[in-house]
């Protein structure tokens, strides 16, 4: 698209607001009536796509947009249009001047907003959640980055029906149906960690959670690690936000808590109504309401999915961000960049790169393939990621750094489809382009050359692969510290190699050096700690150390099955084990009726597939 398009004869394209992976937002003008206006495109439907794709597509995006023109409420954001255009989606919306809630965070400071603008906004949001919701509308989506303040007070949320469509575009070059959660990870609701469905209830957990990091500038289970904030999510209480804020009112943090609910059952019917009462009598009683939200006694299981799911961003601190915080522009499209020119360096010659549109669709392409590893369809995600890799090497080079990383993935899904051979030679090749480039101690550098390791593992040449690990632990130990978890992963690696060189010995003292520290610093049930403690027993085994081992052995099944489910793959691995160690030690009556419960549990799993 470029300035002065006319689209559908009516609105004129003035200025580009942003650019994403799949299409531009556009500051516009309606010719018809004279009013300023937004207008989201997709990026043109080429015709390399498959014609059932663009069908699909098509009448996707028509679907979700006549859900949110649908829409008529203050508090949501106005759609005036859509349509297609020469082979663009459009949508035209309100253009609203002002800004979201992430980027009033990060103009505070660290520190949160004040406390009658988390109470005006808390406000505005549950009566605009309580009309969509009475519509028979969820959100899905809703996060510090989807709410905007404007600057006459006013407080929208934005993308309604559309981020539905966005996640769907996403996932991978086809449409899916696949059940892969939608959600940011600080603002998920413990139903959307376990996957299934989600209504009203799901989007007033989200709520709680923005307007928790609001009034006390951090989510309410800020941690560094994916894995632990999911948990967080499902099992453990919040601190109450005035234990962090005392300032805060008494009835506001009782609404937020009662948002926070983990049982969706235990929220509010009428989120705005509570609100309103709280403010006005500091006690709960009269509100006929159960405020205090109660744990779960049989928590949602975690799916298969989330144990490939990264942090993602918060609205304040960039600590776990490594594309920019989402623009106010962004919501049809997901992340967008500003309008940048892309020069290219050559020995002898300057040139101009290739357009931000090629790059930003190659972009698209990479999250899509790392969308299909998430999703457990490696030979999808390898095709893309070779596809994406060969289109960025002819645009950028053979040493770039994008290229180098689509090569990785590449690589990697080749190593996660057993692939061994191919994978091993992959990663070599792209381990020492990386290293020409960024250095052997480049953390992307150190990320190839453990998968190197692993790869070697698998093809029964642990000799080769014990000296990367120490490579990798020396460097790891120097410039992260001895606790880091990428020290602690390189360990791991070395001490499985010294058991498959039968020196078992040492195999399991690193294994409980390792178990000790990632216990102290990650928890004594997360997974990478379950993995050391499995570990542990396993060293015991070869050692003759039985009953040892049957111990950790079923202590590491216990955790998996009560965290993960009881036919989750770790779990029933677990089960195999300790069945394994029964047998050693003469228990054969037990450890047949586990490896019957194992097959069990799988046919019931595959029944249900």
């Amino acid at each position: 698209m470029a300035d002065g398009v006319l689209l559908h004869g009516r609105y004129q394209l003035l200025e580009l607001i942003g650019r994403g992976g799949m299409g531009e937002v556009w500051r516009a003008r309606d010719e018809a009536l004279g009013r300023r206006v937004a207008v989201k495109c997709l990026k043109p439907l080429g015709g390399q796509q498959e014609e059932s794709f663009l069908r699909v597509l098509r009448e996707r995006f028509r679907r979700e947009a006549r859900v949110a023109a649908g829409l008529q409420h203050r508090g949501i954001t106005v759609v005036h249009d859509f349509g297609e255009s020469d082979g663009v989606l459009y949508l035209v919306m309100e253009l609203l001047e002002g800004r979201n809630l992430s980027e009033l965070l990060q103009a505070a400071g660290p520190g949160p907003l004040s406390v009658g603008e988390v109470i005006d906004i808390a406000e505005q949001v549950a009566a605009a959640l309580a009309y969509t919701h009475e519509q028979g509308i969820v959100h899905r989506d809703l996060k510090p980055a989807n709410i905007m303040r404007l600057t006459d007070g006013t407080v929208k949320i934005c993308d309604f029906g559309i981020a539905r469509l966005a996640q769907g575009i996403g996932l991978s070059t086809k449409l899916t149906s696949a059940g892969m959660a939608m959600g940011t990870p600080h603002y998920m609701s413990p139903e959307q960690i376990a996957g299934v469905n989600v209504d009203a209830r799901s989007d007033l957990y989200s709520l709680g959670c923005v307007l928790y990091e609001i009034a006390t500038g951090a989510p309410p289970f800020d941690l560094g690690d994916p894995w632990a904030i999911l948990i967080g999510h499902r099992d453990t209480p919040p601190e109450p936000p005035r234990a962090l804020r005392p300032e805060l009112t008494e009835g506001l943090e009782r609404f937020i808590l009662a948002l926070l609910a983990k049982d969706p059952d235990e929220r509010p019917d009428d989120a705005a109504r509570m609100l309103r009462e709280l403010l006005g009598q500091p006690t709960p009683a009269a509100t006929g309401t159960q405020l205090v939200p109660r744990v779960r006694r049989e928590p949602a299981r975690l799916p298969e999915w989330t144990r490939g799911m990264r942090v993602g961003s918060r609205a304040s601190g960039s600590w776990s961000l490594r594309l920019a915080p989402p623009d106010r522009s962004a919501g049809l499209t997901g992340q967008w960049t500003g309008m940048t020119a892309t020069v290219l360096a050559h020995p002898t010659t300057v040139r101009r790169g290739p357009s931000p549109e090629h790059l930003a669709v190659l972009a698209s392409r990479h999250r899509a393939g790392l969308s299909l590893g998430r999703l457990g369809r490696w030979e999808e995600a390898h095709e893309v990621h070779s596809a994406v890799a060969e289109l960025r090497r002819e645009a950028l080079g053979e040493l770039h750094e994008e290229t180098l990383t689509s090569r990785f993935e590449a690589a990697y899904a080749l190593a996660r489809l057993r692939r061994w051979e191919e994978a091993l030679a992959g990663l070599r090749d792209t381990a020492e382009a990386r290293v020409q480039v960024l250095g052997a101690e480049h953390q992307d550098t150190l990320e190839v050359v453990y998968e190197v390791g692993i790869c070697l593992g698998r093809l029964g040449r642990p000799a080769e692969a014990l000296p990367l690990y120490e490579v990798l632990i020396e460097a790891y130990t120097r410039t992260r510290g001895p606790d880091h978890p990428e020290t602690l992963r390189a360990r791991h690696g070395r001490g499985m190699t010294l058991g498959r060189l039968g020196r078992w010995e040492e195999a399991l003292a690193e294994a409980v050096e390792v178990h000790r520290a990632r216990t102290a610093a990650l928890g004594a049930e997360h997974p990478h700690t379950l993995v050391s403690e499995r570990e542990i027993a396993v060293a015991l085994g070869w050692l003759g150390r039985w009953e040892e081992a049957l111990e950790r052995f079923h202590r590491v099944r216990l955790v998996r099955e009560h965290v993960l489910g009881a036919s989750h793959p770790d779990a029933l691995i677990s089960r195999n084990d300790e069945a394994l160690c029964l047998e050693q030690l003469g228990r054969g009556a037990e450890a047949v009726e586990l490896y019957r419960q194992v097959a069990t549990l799988r046919a019931e799993d595959a029944d249900t597939a």
